[in-house]
């Protein structure tokens, strides 16, 4: 049997079983294990240095906005959650609770935190006596807990990592504009990092964060049709700031409460990267977020010269800061190629005697399979310039992919056989909550973020007045 099939055949059908080529692909390429506790995972170093490359990335932008790190307690007060009435009713199916420790019961049962709106707003009610003191602008890198029922390694899991943002402002214009801000950031970030296109707007009424005045998403669509959640915010309006007490003094010397925002992104990320990317071969990496950009493979490594000549090349790429990986292991090159091809290193760089005579390495780009001569004596330059053309080519070929899965409908069978053949519809419907649960508990398809405002058709499902159109989806 052709050792590339034979390969290959590690992985399920992605085209019949995506579910399964997706698990296959995380598991094999040693980005995740499952841990000992239902619902958890380990992310092991090759995962764990996307989120890296994640985390530098926003850490960044998000100075830029003047935010500062911080960090608050993961245990919670239960009595902080029942401050805000939607909000505890829309987490108590999820929080994992203490009642015992230190050898006795608990006076106060404690909260393992789902998300840290009511913990940062107790401290801010300490720290915020002023408009002087605003905005007040932290964000924390942690870990959280929400009991999940059905897990699914990075995408959905019982703890998981992410950051939160959290802000106090003075205005409610400064809270609208900090929500629109950090979901550009996000935005960007997909696109920039990860080569993903997004769908960016308002959440419906049914949808949005328990206790938000509105929540902004960000929804990427798989190469199975389905949405993930890829990024939220929230304009808390003053909801936060009152069941907390959040008050300041205005420029007027009057006491008002602050208004307040939340915004996060989580290691579902790493899912989003795989499945919209990801083939039948496996993983495939934009470089600009890749842990290994490059990898450089010996042929003949005995030869005189060879390994020499691959040492010399890779610390000139890591003088430029490219993220190489020389393998002088004793697998033979085609178990290498194969190996870091299901792993989705962009670029692969293949240095034997003849090449090194020719003045040449041999690239293989892993976005198209082509193979490309480049030259040793120029090799950092054209190595980079290749990078920086297969992160433009994925970011095309994902765009391409996207653009392809969105149908305008404005027929409700016509919708639904569209969802259920792997697209997202971008329809008309009436804002009713009671209308949105009736279309989900039909078909689990569920609203995912608004479009545009419109009142001048008719809602998909039940013929009334439309209020925006809206794009429509499966979701994981």
């Amino acid at each position: 049997m052709d050792k590339e099939k034979q390969f290959v055949t590690e992985l399920a059908d992605m085209q019949t079983e995506f579910a399964q080529w997706y698990t296959d692909v995380i598991l094999k390429t040693d980005m995740v294990d499952y841990g000992p506790v239902k619902g958890t995972m380990v992310i092991k170093p090759y995962g764990y240095a996307v989120w890296e490359n994640i985390q530098k990335y926003l850490d960044k932008e998000f100075k830029k906005q003047g935010v500062q790190n911080a960090y608050f307690p993961m245990l919670i007060p239960e009595s902080f959650l029942k401050k805000e009435a939607e909000h505890v009713e829309g987490f108590a199916p999820e929080v994992a609770v203490v009642t015992y420790a230190g050898g006795e019961e608990l006076n106060e049962k404690l909260i393992v935190r789902p998300t840290s709106e009511t913990i940062i707003c107790d401290m801010y009610s300490k720290w915020i006596k002023s408009y002087r003191d605003l905005p007040m602008a932290m964000n924390q890198w942690c870990n959280v807990v929400r009991w999940e029922k059905t897990t699914r390694p990075f995408l959905r899991t019982s703890e998981f990592l992410w950051q939160e943002g959290h802000t106090v402002q003075a205005t409610p214009e400064d809270a609208e504009r900090d929500t629109q801000v950090m979901l550009k950031v996000y935005s960007d970030c997909l696109r920039n990092l990860l080569a993903i296109p997004t769908l960016t707007g308002r959440k419906t009424e049914r949808e949005k964060f328990a206790g938000a005045l509105a929540t902004y998403g960000m929804e990427a669509i798989m190469k199975d049709g389905k949405c993930l959640q890829a990024g939220t915010t929230h304009n808390l309006g003053q909801n936060f700031a009152k069941a907390s007490n959040i008050k300041f003094l205005n420029k007027e010397g009057v006491l008002e409460y602050g208004y307040s925002t939340s915004w996060g992104v989580s290691t579902r990320l790493i899912g989003a990267l795989v499945m919209v990317h990801g083939d039948e071969r496996g993983l495939r990496m934009p470089p600009n977020v890749a842990p290994i950009q490059t990898v450089i493979i010996p042929i003949a490594s005995k030869k005189e010269g060879v390994i020499e000549k691959c040492e010399e090349v890779k610390s000139l790429l890591e003088n430029q800061d490219i993220r190489v990986k020389l393998d002088n292991s004793n697998n033979t090159p085609g178990w290498k190629f194969n190996e870091y091809e299901m792993k989705g290193v962009p670029l692969r760089l293949e240095i034997g005697p003849r090449d090194i005579e020719n003045g040449v390495a041999t690239a293989v780009r892993r976005d198209t399979h082509e193979k490309v001569q480049l030259s040793l004596s120029n090799i950092v330059e054209e190595v980079q310039n290749l990078l920086n053309e297969i992160q433009a080519n994925m970011l095309k070929q994902a765009e391409e992919n996207f653009n392809a899965a969105i149908v305008k409908t404005d027929d409700y069978n016509k919708m639904v056989n569209a969802i259920n053949d792997k697209k997202v519809t971008l329809s008309y419907h009436c804002g009713e909550m009671d209308c949105e649960d009736e279309i989900k508990q039909n078909t689990t398809i569920k609203t995912r973020v608004i479009h545009s405002y419109d009142d001048t058709h008719k809602c998909i499902y039940c013929g009334k007045p439309s209020r925006y159109r809206v794009y429509f989806g499966k979701q994981y």
